[in-house]
């Protein structure tokens, strides 16, 4: 049945995808023509979005309403979509410009009233409608570039020739067409509205702040008009300079604080250079410390923020202010752990996001998702095989930035600096509430934090939630649906919400957020619920050891028992050759996995279900013929239905294992054991039926540094470094042991 089902929507898209409208030639110069065109072809198209039910066909359905002037229909349809979501006040302003924009078409239509006239009714209607948590987030939405829309659609429009389009062409040129008349049509009188308003809400107050030590931030105040009383005050520290920093202090006073945003030294209106992790330890007491004496504060601080601006809480908490009572660390930047390198290997993404932060004292948005010009340069430099100190000549200059932290490849004085260090821990005598996820790219160092916290202080008050969400959902919200996987129920929280009730129960007396029953709380994919734990340590209490064994040419085998005789799995990696096409493992009748410089082990079918939940460990016994090697684990479900699902990974340089502040170079010839301790944390059910991979193998991408194994700073290797392939032999009595929760 389900294959029929598939047949026929392959027939109808089919069908669809074959149609031709007519279109005149005079709409290419004639305004009125056009939109008479595109409306009509529009009211064609939309009828093949009579019943939508997934989001892509909703959001369709209501843009080609809009078009085609149904627009009572489009404002049902999204709000339709919002539904969908398990938090719908977060939801709430979500494609808020189309929805004003049929608003205010649909009141000029039966009103008789004019666009502007109707605008500004629309504006008032929904204002008075959406919750006041959520209506600051209007702002986010109108700050579109209008000219590169207006040029895309030009594009779409230049490229008809004749006189007909045919249906891709039209869905195109129709959505390219409403994205630049919904932003030119409204956003500048949108902002206008909202600026009104907001001075009628709002005290806001920006200037520049000069610290103890001579440098300068940006600091920008948020308060509510109509609060008298002094309150505590919510500081983000925000090196993403730009139109969400308003956004960040509008949020605090909607949930009863005051916001306190810094832009870091260099960044809006400091004079000061940019220097990204370096200054925010030393100035952010400073921040701090004028903040606890202001009218409008009654002595209390926390922090929040994702990212570098969870980051920027820790380095807060190494010289600790007395007015700091808690701080709320979320996906935070493990600097030097995870950042901008992954186990002491340097990614090539970091100069990427240097330009993205040192370009101007904004942010250079439009350069830094040129994420075309970005593959180039990796590529390029990959297939060069210079040295990656050259990788920002690829980009076109030196910088000094990206050639500062290569200079320090191990976890030194330089990353030490910059957050507590080991026995600093201990003097953090304040609630901390960390959030990250499955699927965070920064997970590795919300645990870094988190274990040296525990390690380090007597008493820890330390909560984590950990769960399926990505970088930009342990910060905000949950999505329904994250990387295939149809999120469970119980994980689609408001992560924003949680957060203030967390400050209002540290700094309001307030009751302990009801998710929160023990220290580590997480929620395990496909069980729909969440576990409680006293310490990361007992988020499972069993473990399954599986030996990376001998098995076919093609596949190896993931075993519980011990192989009786110690063999190998030979690899060999060729680091001069840069055209090598890439290797697939079939495990399905069409579905396939990348193995490129990989060996693959697997486990039988499984005969009952097991949870993971937690990082798996390994213990690897290999002989090299270099001196060192960056190993990949991926741990991967094959689903009952075949499906692949992606649970865990890791990456990091041998030679560092022992010690991330102390490199080890491997012996040639020499049978080592590379323990693994450092992958991510998952906790998923894994259902009957299932088959377990490992992939195991050596880095070999554009997206990382080539470790060619000569014991030399990686950074300074060459491919004239390769010299011969590198050999491995895995030996059979090397494991994986995975945490499993009974």
């Amino acid at each position: 049945m389900k294959l029929k089902l598939i047949i026929l929507a392959l027939f109808f898209v089919n069908l669809f995808s074959a149609q031709k409208f007519f279109w005149p030639k005079a709409a290419l110069s004639d305004s009125a023509i056009l939109d008479k065109s595109i409306s009509s072809i529009a009211s064609r198209i939309s009828e093949n979005y009579k019943k939508p039910k997934r989001l892509d066909s909703l959001e369709r359905s209501f843009k080609f309403d809009i078009l085609a002037g149904n627009y009572k229909k489009s404002i049902a349809t999204i709000q339709q979509y919002r539904e969908a979501f398990a938090d719908k006040n977060s939801a709430s302003t979500k494609f808020i410009n189309y929805e004003l924009y049929a608003m205010a078409k649909d009141i000029e239509k039966n009103e008789k009233i004019d666009f502007s006239k109707a605008l500004d009714k629309a504006f008032d209607i929904k204002c008075a409608t959406l919750p006041s948590k959520y209506s600051f987030r209007i702002a986010d939405v109108f700050v579109e570039n209008i000219g590169k829309k207006r040029d895309n659609f030009k594009k779409a429009l230049g490229s008809l020739k004749s006189d007909s389009i045919n249906a891709q062409s039209a869905v195109g040129l129709g959505l390219s067409y409403l994205d630049y008349k919904t932003s030119s049509g409204i956003q500048h009188r949108i902002n206008q509205l909202l600026a009104q308003k907001e001075k009628e809400k709002y005290i806001v107050e920006t200037f520049d702040f000069k610290t103890k030590k001579g440098g300068t931030v940006a600091v920008t105040v948020t308060r509510d008009k109509n609060n008298k009383q002094p309150l505590p005050a919510i500081l983000t520290n925000n090196i993403y300079a730009g139109s969400y920093d308003g956004a960040l202090g509008k949020r605090a006073v909607a949930y009863d604080y005051v916001g306190v945003v810094v832009n870091t030294r260099g960044k809006r209106t400091s004079p000061d250079e940019i220097e990204p992790f370096e200054h925010e330890a030393e100035d952010l007491y400073d921040v701090i410390d004028w903040i606890s004496k202001q009218s409008w504060n009654n002595g209390k601080v926390g922090m929040i923020g994702g990212s570098y601006l969870g980051f920027s809480q820790w380095a807060a908490t190494k010289k600790m202010h007395p007015a700091l009572k808690t701080v709320i660390p979320q996906v935070a930047v493990g600097i030097g752990i995870d950042y901008p390198m992954t186990n002491n290997v340097f990614m090539s993404y970091m100069l990427q996001w240097i330009s993205y932060v040192t370009t101007n004292n904004l942010t250079d948005e439009e350069g830094f998702r040129n994420y075309k010009k970005w593959d180039s340069v990796n590529t390029a430099w990959y297939k060069s095989g210079k040295s990656f100190r050259n990788l920002d000549v690829f980009e076109g200059k030196k910088n000094k930035i990206f050639q500062r932290w290569l200079d320090h490849p191990a976890y030194d004085k330089f990353w030490k600096s910059m957050v507590p260090y080991k026995k600093e821990f201990a003097k953090i005598n304040i609630p901390v509430l960390t959030t990250t996820g499955f699927y965070d790219a920064d997970q590795l160092g919300a645990l870094y934090y988190f274990k040296e916290y525990y390690k380090y202080n007597k008493n820890p008050n330390h909560y984590m939630i950990i769960g399926p969400y990505d970088h930009g959902g342990a910060q905000s919200y949950a999505t329904n649906v994250l990387r295939g996987y149809t999120v469970d129920q119980a994980a689609r929280i408001n992560i924003s919400d949680l957060a203030f009730s967390w400050f209002d129960y540290v700094m309001k007396n307030g009751k302990k957020p009801e998710l929160l029953k023990d220290k580590v709380n997480v929620q395990i994919m496909d069980t729909n619920e969440w576990k409680h734990f006293p310490s990361l340590e007992a988020s499972h209490n069993s473990t399954l050891k599986l030996y990376l064994t001998k098995g076919s040419e093609t596949v190896q085998l993931l075993s519980k028992e011990k192989p009786a005789n110690n063999d190998f799995i030979k690899q060999v990696i060729d680091f001069k050759d840069r055209d090598t096409k890439d290797a697939y493992y079939k495990y399905g009748k069409k579905d396939s996995l990348n193995i490129t410089n990989m060996v693959i082990y697997q486990t039988p079918v499984l005969d009952k279900d097991i949870i993971i939940n937690g990082a798996f460990e390994a213990k690897l016994k290999a002989e090299i013929n270099k001196k060192d090697m960056d190993v990949i684990i991926s741990l991967i479900q094959i689903q009952p239905d075949n499906e692949a699902f992606y649970l865990s990974n890791y990456l990091g340089r041998a030679s560092y294992t022992k010690n991330r502040e102390k490199r080890h170079l491997l012996k040639p010839g020499k049978v080592e054991t590379v323990s693994i301790d450092n992958p991510t944390f998952v906790g998923k059910k894994i259902a009957k039926g299932s088959r377990l991979i490992v992939l195991l193998g050596i880095n070999k991408t554009p997206e990382y540094q080539v470790n060619y194994g000569t014991g030399k700073d990686v950074s300074e290797e060459t491919i004239a470094d390769a010299a011969e392939p590198l050999e491995i032999k895995w030996f059979t009595d090397s494991y994986i042991e995975l945490p499993i929760l009974q």
